[in-house]
């Protein structure tokens, strides 16, 4: 039938259309096949078999071979098997890699099938029509090759394979053995074996299965299954504090003395517990060892009831070695719990011994590594560090060396103990059976790439790690090297320097060598990238500063050129660039920033970049603790940005950046103030707005423009500040692709003076629009973005009060209002505070927005049902129309930020809320509050740490409790806040509170006790 349909479609084509469909399935199947991620070296093989027949096909169609059915029927086959492995090669690329790991086998027998089906195919070619011998042979050779090629899973597949195989059959619930068949696994797929990556690649795994089943044998379903089921009891489904929970569980339920083994633990022959205990045919179980050597002697009975077997098989009793694995299981945790206090210091015997037993089982299984850690062992194993006992300390880090090598976590739970890389650090110091282990640990401690810089920076670390490379114990020396291998963030000259105990020398020379010589020695430190701990050692103790200082005044320009590189070097780290200005590097820099004639233009661009990392220095913490500053006087401030104006963009860019950090600084309103003298907003509206300014220069012009307007005065920028320059700025919002910069410009139309002429050109100019695209986008979620988010807000609040309702239209038809809404939910907390107070504004016009209802004539009332208004407004409220914030959805959010922990947010929130019980709106407004649970958050406000706060609740509960319902229902709650007010709060808010207790009749109204 199968063939019958062949030769039916490929009758119906031309042969030369024919070749052409098939050659083209061919190469499109040799495509996917080198595609394929898995199994690639036998797809390439199987890609190097369709390579020759796509040119035999060729040297086929040019050889006008018969046109006969034999040779269409052959090359409709191979059409259709090519498609079929192509198929499978589609599949391969697409499912899950763990997947096509188990079912490789399978994968390969489909290729292996498919290709000798395509042998079969070539056989079709009726070879004695050709008359090209060659041709023939071609075709000949490839089908003998064809037939006997066999794919196989290479040695480490295999090897996964044989052990999901043997985890199958043995049912074996060790998590070690699932542990290690993962790393396997992820070392052979190519992900980390670690928690998450392992987790995601096994969820994957089950949804793969499940998509598969409606295709596959029940058979297959359910050793997939199986498999699925043996993965799961591995730890990589738990995270390490779901892991350690599950510990804690286990060992709370144990009690604290081992438990006693049972007599059917022991071997009736050896008398010892049994390991692998196996059933004879008389019924009695033995160790499976003892019994095979007691059949080997020629026995033919049972050992203890000296019957006759009728059989020598052995059956494994997997109930009895389950019993004696859980019996020895619970015994080693209950084991590890009893060392722990034994662990003192104070006596050297006790401690050793318990070592001794502790690292024992560490090293037997990795489980009992991971109770040693879960149990709290870490901190007392580096306490022991410390001791004067060589012996505990040798012992102590061949424990912390096996716990280093299970996990990332466990090293870094190492690291950040008090003291730990010091202590670890001292012991490479010591006799060499302890300084091997140091090396050890250390070595184990720099593979999680987190900790490399904390090693290389404690004090003689390098210096000792090098001094180990000349052991006499191969060993050690090569476990140094490889330390100093990784830790990768120093550049290999320092490390040979550090080997060679360079820097000295190197210093020396630096002071007091012939010029040539300095000249290489500060080319050196010009162009080596240092640590941060290199950095600070030669400046703070090597006294590499004073040297590169007398250079800057150098009569050689090479001399003062390579001088200013080291020092843009150095100055990087902040405690150096402080420690410049303190030993008067600023004189000399300065000379050359501003006398052209002893510079070149990229030397002075040098010059700009230290000074741009002094100033960002002065930010650093120890600058406040000395209230050190770059620039002293006016004058300094003057020459300095007037280089501005007269210089290339990049000295540009890094006067400006340095001026925005000692913006920043402790000195920062002083600078800010001294420059808003100047004309220094005038120089940056026009770095800003020239178009063909350099996109670097106009960020750090809107960011230094930003950081004047912080706390500047109206005055400072109305004279400069116009429509053109608004328009920049949003141009900047809505264009640029720099965060910081984006978030600076919004940070500037946020702070423009608050007049009715800037208010119009922002609207005139688009800015709605760019604030709400600004505010809504969820594409970007960085801190800039957050803080421009709390300026954009903040810059709303000028369109929303409540004295001009024109341009709160603007905004509610903009759409802001549910956007102020979603921000209450989703902000900051100065965000929430910002958006309350637009709300605040907004529901401030809402009763006069708020359309009456329509007059019913009573007849039409009889067949029509009356119009409800809002429960606030009593009229016909809209978000757009009336701004009302019942109808935006805003009261629930407003409550719940009654509760923030940002003061300001709260009383924004408050200040909000309370416009739904202005004036005669308070019995229908407080109905609103109570209905959605607002009044017991405004009595928690009555103590607050706000004054401010405290006193607008209070004022708030006092027009509240005007009506008796809600003082029925709220006052044994309110009662006890209001009386501490009467103790605590000021005069003012005493007699408010007096008032209170009297409504809530706790007081007589006349009383004068407050």
């Amino acid at each position: 039938m199968e063939k019958d349909v062949i030769t039916t479609s490929t009758s119906m084509v031309s042969l030369p259309e024919l070749f052409s469909q098939t050659t083209f399935a061919v190469l499109d199947c040799i495509h996917a096949a080198k595609a394929v991620i898995a199994q690639t070296k036998n797809f390439e093989r199987f890609s190097n078999f369709m390579e020759k027949i796509t040119l035999i096909l060729k040297e086929l169609s040019k050889s006008n071979a018969n046109d006969s059915e034999s040779l269409r029927n052959g090359l409709a086959i191979l059409n259709v098997e090519v498609k079929v492995v192509k198929q499978l090669a589609d599949e391969c690329g697409t499912r899950n890699k763990v997947y096509l790991l188990i079912n490789c086998r399978k994968i390969l027998k489909q290729l292996e099938n498919s290709t000798k089906e395509i042998s079969q195919a070539l056989k079709f070619i009726p070879l004695a029509s050709l008359d090209d011998l060659r041709t023939i042979n071609k075709v000949t050779r490839l089908c003998k090759d064809l037939v006997e090629a066999e794919y196989s899973p290479c040695t480490g597949e295999t090897t996964i394979l044989e052990k999901i195989e043997s985890g199958l059959r043995e049912r074996n619930v060790d998590r070690c053995f699932v542990n290690d068949l993962f790393v396997l696994i992820a070392e052979r797929i190519g992900i980390p074996s670690e928690h998450l990556a392992m987790k995601k690649e096994l969820e994957e795994l089950k949804a793969d299965i499940r998509g598969s089943k409606p295709r596959i044998s029940m058979t297959e379903a359910r050793r997939m299954e199986q498999i699925i089921e043996l993965l799961e009891m591995g730890d990589v489904m738990a995270s390490s504090e779901e892991k350690a929970k599950r510990y804690q569980l286990e060992r709370d339920s144990l009690g604290t003395q081992p438990f006693l083994a049972l007599q059917s633990f022991y071997c009736p022959i050896t008398m010892d517990i049994m390991v692998d205990p196996v059933e004879i045919s008389s019924g009695r179980t033995f160790e499976r060892s003892a019994i095979e050597r007691w059949f080997a002697d020629g026995n033919k009975v049972c050992p203890s009831t000296s019957i006759q077997l009728d059989s020598l098989v052995l059956q494994p009793n997997k109930t009895l070695r389950q019993t004696i694995e859980e019996w020895k299981y619970r015994n080693k945790m209950i084991t590890i719990v009893s060392i722990k206090p034994k662990l003192k210091p104070n006596d050297g015997q006790e401690v050793l011994q318990s070592l001794s037993e502790l690292q024992d089982l560490c090293t037997e299984r990795e489980l009992h590594r991971e109770w040693v850690t879960f149990e709290g062992y870490i901190p007392i194993l580096i306490g022991l560090l410390r001791v004067k006992n060589g012996e505990i300390r040798t012992q102590a880090l061949a424990i912390l060396c096996l716990l280093a090598g299970d996990s990332h976590e466990n090293r870094e739970r190492i690291a950040k103990e008090d003291y730990a890389l010091e202590s670890i650090v001292k012991s490479v110091a010591r006799q060499i059976k302890e300084s091997k282990l140091a090396i050890e640990l250390l070595l184990q401690l720099s593979r999680s790439s987190a900790l490399r810089d904390a090693i290389g920076s404690i004090q003689g670390c390098i210096f000792l790690v090098v001094t180990m490379l000349s052991s006499d114990d191969a060993q050690a020396s090569r476990a140094s090297r490889e330390l100093l291998d990784n830790l990768s963030f120093l550049d290999q000259t320092v490390i040979e320097m550090a080997k060679a105990n360079f820097f000295k020398p190197l210093l020396h020379l630096l002071s007091w060598g012939p010029d040539n010589v300095r000249l290489l020695m500060a080319k050196t430190l010009s162009e080596i990238e240092f640590t941060d701990h290199h950095k600070l050692s030669l400046v703070k103790d090597g006294g590499a500063l004073g040297p590169l200082l007398q250079l800057l005044s150098h009569d050689n320009l090479g001399m003062k050129t390579v001088a200013v590189k080291a020092l843009k070097n150095l100055s990087s780290l902040p405690q150096n660039g402080l420690q410049m200005i303190k030993e008067g590097a600023l004189g000399p820099l300065f000379d050359i920033l501003y006398r052209h004639s002893l510079s070149s233009p990229s030397l002075r661009e040098q010059v700009a970049v230290v000074i741009m990392h002094l100033a960002k220095s002065t930010n650093a913490p120890a600058s406040d603790d000395e209230q050190i500053s770059l620039l002293e006087s006016d004058e300094d401030i003057f020459k300095l940005f007037s280089l501005i104006s007269f210089t290339g963009p990049d000295i540009q860019r890094n006067i400006l950046e340095a001026f925005c950090a000692m913006c920043q600084s402790s000195s920062g309103p002083d600078i800010r103030a001294k420059l808003r003298q100047l004309p220094a907003v005038q120089v940056l509206v026009q770095l800003c707005e020239i178009n063909n300014q350099t996109v670097r220069v106009r960020t750090s012009a809107v960011k230094l423009f930003y950081c004047l307007t912080v706390d500047g005065d109206d005055i400072s920028f109305q004279d400069h500040v116009g429509q053109r320059c608004i328009q920049t700025l949003l141009k900047i919002i809505n264009s640029s692709t720099d965060e910081e910069e984006i978030s600076a410009a919004m940070g500037i139309i946020s702070n423009l003076p608050n007049t009715i002429q800037i208010t119009q050109w922002l609207l005139d100019s688009g800015a709605l629009d760019t604030i709400f695209s600004f505010i809504t986008d969820g594409n970007r979620n960085t801190s800039n973005k957050k803080l421009g988010i709390e300026d954009a807000a903040r810059a709303l609040r000028r369109f929303t009060v409540s004295t001009n309702k024109e341009w709160q239209r603007k905004v509610a038809e903009a759409g802001f209002i549910q956007v102020l809404v979603q921000l209450l939910v989703s902000g900051t907390s100065l965000t929430k505070h910002y958006a309350a107070i637009s709300l605040k504004q907004f529901s401030e016009s809402s009763a006069s927005m708020s359309q009456p209802l329509k007059k019913t004539r009573a007849f039409i009332c009889c067949f029509a049902a009356s119009e409800t208004g809002c429960q606030v407004h009593q009229g016909i409220c809209t978000v757009e129309s009336s701004f009302c914030i019942l109808e935006a959805n805003a009261v629930d959010p407003l409550v719940r930020t009654l509760e923030d922990g940002d003061l300001g947010a709260r009383e924004a929130s408050l200040d909000a809320l309370l416009t739904l019980i202005d004036n005669e709106r308070l019995q229908s407004g407080c109905k609103v509050l109570d209905k959605v649970n607002a009044i017991p958050p405004i009595i928690k406000l009555l103590s607050s740490t706000s004054n401010n706060l405290q006193e607008k609740a209070l004022g708030a509960l006092e027009r509240i409790f005007r009506l008796p319902e809600m003082k029925q229902r709220y006052a044994t709650l309110a009662q006890m806040p209001i009386v501490d007010i009467t103790q605590r709060g000021s005069s003012g808010m005493k007699s408010m509170a007096a008032k209170v207790l009297a409504q809530l009749n706790v007081l007589g109204e006349q009383s004068s006790y407050f």
